[in-house]
């Protein structure tokens, strides 16, 4: 997309929605959710985190991004869980099924990347309770995907957690433990052939799952978006595995090293910076780049003058 259209919609960008006349709001880190009988309405905005901290700053379209892309991969995905969607009525809006989370988020990764590769630098070489062997080198591919389960904190960070630590705590019964852990690494599985399709690497991955009003258990929030996973590009991976340069990636993991180039990593004390709008429209841009990357679709963005007054009345006409 060109990049002057992202810089024209940078004054018009989705921060946030107060529709509490319509049900109870919820506010995450990057969705509005209304609670409207038993149905709920999650309303994807265009704020961004990283290291669990909303960012000063909105990036143009990137709700709308997400929003289709999950929508595109729940529906890819129907036939290994059932998921939350009842339908999507607006570019940033989803009505689910009302469902009670799961208190853990299940993470699953097949590269030692991000915060593995953070903990396995500082010497450690256990993460969940697996084991990870010596002489690994950043970006490797494990021997095969291991999940890293965490919790979900309500502030601050998510904390990993092994399987007998959520179990001994009180998070999870065994028992469902294992259906979602089986569940997490099909739907990992899935996630990586669709990427291998477009020449992409599926590289980790977060899910999430809660349980309906009939007991059933269906797959939440997002799956396979760029928020809750990182790409690598196929064709250029081993030769810069090789040479030990960087990854060609789509993900959010550029904005956190911006951040932390910045001197930020979500610690006390810290000071979130600023991001410019030309970081900004890169960041769009990206977005846009992986959304059209792994559905093969071409992105075409809602330029609606006014995107809150969008989303209320899609909202409206779905009551």
């Amino acid at each position: 997309m060109n990049v002057r259209l992202i810089l024209e919609q940078i004054g018009r960008t989705l921060r946030s929605t107060d529709f509490s006349d319509l049900g109870t709001r919820y506010q995450g880190k990057v969705r509005d959710t209304y609670q409207i009988g038993d149905r709920l309405v999650l309303v994807t905005t265009d704020r961004i985190s990283a290291f669990d901290h909303v960012l000063k700053q909105t990036i143009p379209f990137k709700g709308q991004v997400l929003n289709q892309l999950a929508a595109y991969f729940f529906e890819s995905t129907r036939d290994i869980i059932q998921n939350m969607i009842q339908s999507v009525p607006d570019p940033n809006v989803t009505v689910a099924t009302l469902c009670e989370p799961t208190e853990l988020e299940f993470v699953v990764r097949a590269y030692l990347v991000g915060h593995a590769w953070r903990t396995y630098r500082s010497g450690k070489r256990e993460l969940c309770g697996k084991n990870l062997p010596e002489g690994l080198r950043e970006n490797d591919r494990l021997a095969k995907p291991i999940l890293t389960p965490t919790t979900k904190a309500k502030e601050g960070h998510d904390e990993d957690i092994s399987r007998e630590e959520a179990i001994e705590q009180g998070f999870i019964d065994a028992d469902l433990f294992d259906y979602l852990e089986s569940t997490s690494l099909a739907l990992f599985e899935r996630g990586t052939h669709m990427a291998a399709k477009r020449g992409l690497i599926l590289v980790d991955t977060k899910y999430e799952f809660g349980q309906t009003p009939d007991g059933t258990y269906v797959l939440i929030d997002e799956v396979h978006t760029p928020d809750s996973s990182r790409y690598f590009h196929a064709e250029p991976y081993e030769d810069l595995l090789n040479r030990g340069e960087p990854q060609k990636q789509l993900s959010k993991e550029f904005v956190r090293k911006r951040l932390m180039e910045h001197g930020f990593q979500g610690k006390e004390g810290q000071t979130l910076p600023d991001l410019p709008d030309e970081f900004r429209a890169e960041v769009s841009a990206r977005y846009i780049e992986l959304f059209e990357a792994v559905t093969g679709q071409t992105f075409e963005p809602d330029m609606h003058p006014n995107p809150t007054e969008r989303v209320r009345n899609a909202i409206e006409g779905v009551l």
